[in-house]
């Protein structure tokens, strides 16, 4: 969906943007079921972490294809045959080559390179796009349920809500790990009335996406260009 999509009325069966807006049978005001039982939810989840298939797919072939390359050629020697031809070669290339060489320098520079690309991989969770949710106490065996929500389905949500507060246009929501940053352009209305209006629902709309990090939130509002 465009961020430049012009905001359209909404009719009494539209369903709401997100959990918060409609009034509880109790008679208390819109969203604070849903913003209470947030606040009740338990502690914090740790990220979702990646399982890494194709790096770790590509580093076991190229291992595997060496490893058995290597082999081949030890036990040919040790047959009697002679030694391969680039396996000479590089014995000869490591016993002469000076260390100030730009090759060796080079590839000294690669390897380490991939040594630690391989090593961020390893010890970094990755799955950047998901945001884990809290985790909900005194509920039976919560420890083996997980929850994420999906950093494109948020930024929809909270856009979607964005597009409801008077005044707004058009508007932009780009949701991080610890920042929303939202960005709205104002064909009506005062803007600093329309940045308090769209940071209030916003904030609430924060609030009953349950994450674990509460992220902040930054609202930018303008005019929009003449002509």
């Amino acid at each position: 969906m465009s961020a430049d999509t012009w905001r359209q009325p909404t009719s009494d069966g539209d369903i709401p943007s997100g959990t918060g807006q409609a009034a509880s049978s109790t008679g208390d005001p819109p969203g604070t079921d849903a913003t209470a039982a947030v606040q009740e939810s338990g502690r914090s989840a740790r990220r979702f972490w990646s399982a890494r298939r194709i790096p770790a797919g590509i580093v076991a072939l190229l291992s595997v294809a060496a490893t058995g390359l290597l082999l081949y050629d030890v036990v040919s020697v040790r047959a009697g045959g002679p030694a391969m031809r680039w396996r000479r070669r590089l014995a000869e290339e490591l016993a002469t080559r000076p260390l100030e060489d730009i090759w060796m320098i080079v590839g000294a520079a690669v390897a380490m390179a991939l040594g630690l690309w391989l090593f961020l991989l390893a010890v970094t969770p990755g799955l950047r796009r998901l945001l884990p949710m809290r985790q909900p106490t005194g509920t039976p065996r919560a420890d083996e349920v997980r929850g994420g929500l999906d950093r494109r389905a948020a930024a929809l949500l909270l856009r979607d809500r964005a597009m409801r507060v008077s005044g707004v246009q058009s508007a932009q929501v780009d949701v991080g790990r610890r920042k929303v940053k939202a960005r709205a352009q104002v064909h009506f209305r005062d803007l600093d009335e329309v940045r308090a209006d769209l940071g209030t629902a916003l904030g609430e709309a924060v609030r009953t996406l349950g994450l674990a990090r509460q992220p902040t939130l930054a609202v930018r509002v303008r005019r929009p260009k003449k002509g």
